[in-house]
């Protein structure tokens, strides 16, 4: 384990795998970010633990499998004394992988990144830490990134707009739904997991999703998803019927759009482009959705980084549909639900401990 000193307005990160290669690939790619500063590195669990003891940092990188002590038990142990801290898991795309870092994310890790197939591939190593952990660092230091306490009431955005109300759209809670579409991408896992958990029986309607995740990882989450709660959740397959009660969410690596046949909605999985860098996007579900359902379409964004959903929640509005979101304050990150409250397009901006009884009543307007 080293440490290095950081000076100040710095993000410091503290990186912790097992593999001196990727220790050595990540260091010297983040030490090229001249506000981010590598304060330590660690090669297993036990180590980062004595580290963070010792030392601060604004932001942790975590692999998930490693010897001696592995990335999720760290985590855990982490958790009990830095509560709030950022921590970036980071994983192979195997199956293996794939469920443990849906296990790390539901645990209470910040976010994940995926890692290339081969060390080997240096360039696209580096071109994974560029294009999506540098992003995610900056992100989650700029958030205080803290984790989502569920179990205390944070105030409401409403609250603070009230003194505006021209900031918020004038409120459809009267207005019969026939459908919900939820955009979610960092924190997604586990705050669906608070979502689902929370709705003790399905609710009269389909529920469509779309999660910022890789192929493998979606499967996993609407597993873990189903388990906890009363609503069953799956990735659909092409041309497969949307019924009342059921939950879809995309599957990773393919977008998922609506489609009406005769009265029948159907789901469509398409390979298209990414749309904001996004593949699924809840850009392309929500446009589909907002056409199949017009006014009786509820659209839901929840955390994450960027400002996917932001086109489709406007098309959303132009056919009279609903759209809520999530406060700042429960977010781990307020790109995609700042970005919509931003652009005027929302009714309600909620706690995420708000949020199912709001769907639930929605759900429940005859």
């Amino acid at each position: 384990m080293s440490q290095v000193s950081s000076p100040n307005k710095k993000i410091r990160v503290l990186i912790v795998d097992d593999s001196a290669v990727i220790r050595r690939i990540i260091s010297s790619t983040l030490q090229k970010c001249d506000d981010i500063e590598i304060v330590g590195t660690a090669a297993n669990g036990i180590l980062a633990i004595e580290f963070l003891k010792a030392n601060k940092a604004d932001v942790v990188t975590l692999d998930v499998e490693m010897p001696e002590m592995d990335g999720i038990t760290a985590l855990k142990e982490i958790r009990i004394f830095e509560p709030d801290l950022p921590i970036v898991m980071f994983s192979s795309l195997t199956q293996r992988g794939a469920d443990a870092t849906i296990q790390a994310l539901i645990s209470g890790a910040s976010d994940y990144v995926s890692k290339p197939a081969g060390v080997g591939d240096i360039n696209a190593a580096i071109q994974v830490l560029e294009e999506i952990l540098i992003p995610k660092i900056r992100n989650l230091a700029a958030r205080g990134a803290k984790k989502v306490r569920l179990s205390e009431h944070s105030v409401s955005v409403n609250q603070i707009l009230s003194k505006d109300s021209s900031s918020l759209r004038p409120a459809r809670s009267n207005q019969k739904i026939d459908a919900i579409c939820i955009g979610i991408s960092t924190g997604g896992p586990a705050a669906l997991m608070y979502l689902f958990e929370a709705i003790k029986t399905p609710l009269p309607l389909p529920i469509f999703i779309v999660q910022h995740m890789p192929p493998k990882f979606t499967e996993i989450l609407a597993n873990r998803l189903s388990d906890i709660g009363a609503t069953p959740v799956e990735e659909p397959y092409e041309g497969q019927e949307a019924i009342a009660g059921r939950a879809y969410i995309a599957p990773g690596g393919r977008h998922m759009a609506l489609q009406r046949i005769g009265s029948k909605v159907v789901m469509s999985i398409n390979d298209d482009p990414p749309e904001n860098s996004c593949k699924p996007a809840a850009d392309v579900l929500f446009r589909s959705a907002a056409q199949v359902y017009g006014s009786k379409l509820l659209a839901v964004v929840l955390t994450g980084m960027g400002n996917d959903g932001l086109n489709g929640s406007e098309e959303v509005i132009e056919h009279e549909g609903s759209v809520i979101a999530q406060d700042e304050e429960s977010s781990i990150v307020w790109g995609m639900p700042g970005s919509v409250v931003k652009a005027n397009l929302v009714e309600k901006v909620l706690s995420l401990n708000e949020v199912p009884a709001e769907l639930i009543r929605r759900s429940a307007v005859k």
